[in-house]
């Protein structure tokens, strides 16, 4: 049987169209899967996760226990962005209200 000669110049010829075969829609295919994939992993569990420390730092009330930089303490006072915490008998302290890391009722 008689192996086929591949000739360098018919290579070269038939490779754009081999290229072009799947055109543009499989690569947009490609990209729309990708971020999905980026979206459902990394975004929006993100999200969800800041809702929810959002809804607990507008839920703190006066005479919580709260960890705020490391240091516990009960709210004394809420302002804007600022809470008091009362860390140790009449040492009052100002945290910022993003330096909350959790809540106790």
């Amino acid at each position: 049987m008689p192996e086929e000669v591949v000739n360098i110049d018919t290579v070269a010829k038939t490779a754009p169209d081999v290229a072009t075969q799947g055109g543009w829609g499989g690569l947009l295919l490609y990209c729309v899967i990708i971020f999905a994939i980026i979206y459902f992993l990394m975004v929006r569990p993100n999200k969800k996760r800041m809702a929810e420390y959002q809804k607990m730092l507008d839920s703190i009330k006066v005479g919580d226990r709260v960890l705020a930089a490391g240091i516990y303490g009960v709210v004394k006072n809420i302002g804007d962005k600022t809470l008091k915490i009362e860390i140790a008998n009449g040492v009052v302290i100002d945290v910022a209200k993003n330096a909350v890391a959790n809540v106790e009722k």
